[in-house]
């Protein structure tokens, strides 16, 4: 019955993909044109491990760097590449409008460089502990998988509260798949379903992906990053285990500010108006807050469409209204009065305060 459904309903899919494709820009389609591409080029064995990266041949004398490149557009099976050009075409129809196509190609370039040197590295590391020279020569890391994990970290940053489908166990939200994928690629590579630098590749993307989005990434006021608490590393994990992860990331957090390796994160003080303070932490300004927020407003707004208008309730006689109309008026006027009274005493309690405040601390969670 599954399989009939699935089947009935790919059609649609395809449609859909097809006309999400065609209105994409030139950055989705040159991606995903490149991954086909890749695709075809690993049918060419010779060709396999200058376009892939090799662990051993990363570091000197042989040093080539320059498969950092080609790597994460080259596929080995049909379904990989069918998942990568799903993945590619909604970011660009879901992030790409939010972020624009620019950013959009620094993150893709920025994620799979960052994922490539690192995944190497992790073989490296491997070869000194086991002395095994199969992971330096016979390994061949290539794919989108960290590219598909930065995608996941994205959407946790941009809609963490937006529910994917409800569970027996629960709802399953953006903010949960980040990990619940990690934990998949692990348990396909146990099974042998999946080859084994991709859970590798997994990891360092949602690191790589996290750091950059997290400290890095460059908004239009000309602040850097997102210090919002929803998108701390802690907030990746289940909420019994966020405390202790809270620890570890700010204890390495507070070692990386000492050595000058990551800046204190600044809050700015904007008290130049009388009545409100405003207090503005980078990668949090209005526009990301209302961002943020247009999932819970329309589920609001959708509730509120179904609420009916409450009946009319019957009038006073003209005689009682005459009677409470001057009780009004005196209460009307005392409260303007009093109104008057408070933002004056507001307006000279702020005077002495200065327009820009800047507070920088390191107790922040990361």
């Amino acid at each position: 019955m599954a399989a009939s459904i699935a089947h009935s309903r790919f059609p649609t899919f395809k449609e859909n993909l097809s006309a999400a494709f065609g209105k994409s820009s030139i950055v989705v389609k040159t991606i995903t044109i490149a991954v086909i591409l890749g695709y075809l080029c690993s049918f060419i064995s010779s060709a396999v491990p200058f376009i892939t990266i090799t662990p051993g041949y990363v570091l000197p004398p042989n040093f080539h760097v320059y498969s950092l490149i080609p790597f994460c557009f080259v596929e080995l099976h049909i379904w990989h590449v069918v998942v990568d050009a799903v993945i590619i075409i909604l970011f660009g129809k879901l992030l790409e409008p939010l972020w624009g196509a620019r950013e959009m190609l620094l993150f893709f370039i920025v994620v799979n460089m960052g994922v490539g040197i690192l995944t190497a590295f992790v073989y490296l590391f491997i070869y000194l502990v086991t002395l095994k020279e199969e992971y330096l020569f016979d390994v061949h890391i290539h794919g989108l998988s960290g590219y598909i994990a930065g995608f996941c970290v994205a959407l946790k940053q941009v809609m963490p509260d937006h529910c994917l489908a409800v569970l027996p166990f629960g709802k399953l939200k953006n903010t949960h798949v980040p990990l619940a994928l990690l934990a998949l690629t692990i348990g396909l590579r146990v099974a042998g379903l999946l080859p084994g630098a991709y859970p590798y590749m997994f990891a360092n993307g949602l690191l790589v992906s996290w750091v950059y989005l997290r400290f890095y990434q460059k908004h239009s006021d000309g602040n850097r990053g997102d210090l919002a608490d929803n998108f701390s590393f802690a907030s990746f994990f289940p909420s019994q285990l966020q405390p202790l992860i809270a620890v570890f990331a700010n204890t390495i957090f507070s070692g990386l500010v000492k050595l000058k390796l990551c800046k204190k994160p600044q809050r700015r003080y904007d008290v130049s108006s009388s009545t409100t303070i405003t207090v503005t932490l980078p990668g949090t300004e209005p526009r990301d807050a209302e961002r943020r927020k247009q999932l819970a407003i329309k589920a609001l707004n959708e509730r509120l469409s179904k609420v009916d208008s409450a009946p009319n309730w019957p009038t006073l006689d003209d005689d009682d209204e005459d009677n409470e109309k001057p009780a009004s008026s005196v209460s009307a006027s005392s409260s303007f009065t009093s109104q008057q009274s408070t933002a004056a005493v507001g307006s000279s309690a702020a005077t002495p305060l200065a327009s820009n405040v800047t507070d920088t601390t390191s107790t922040e969670n990361v």
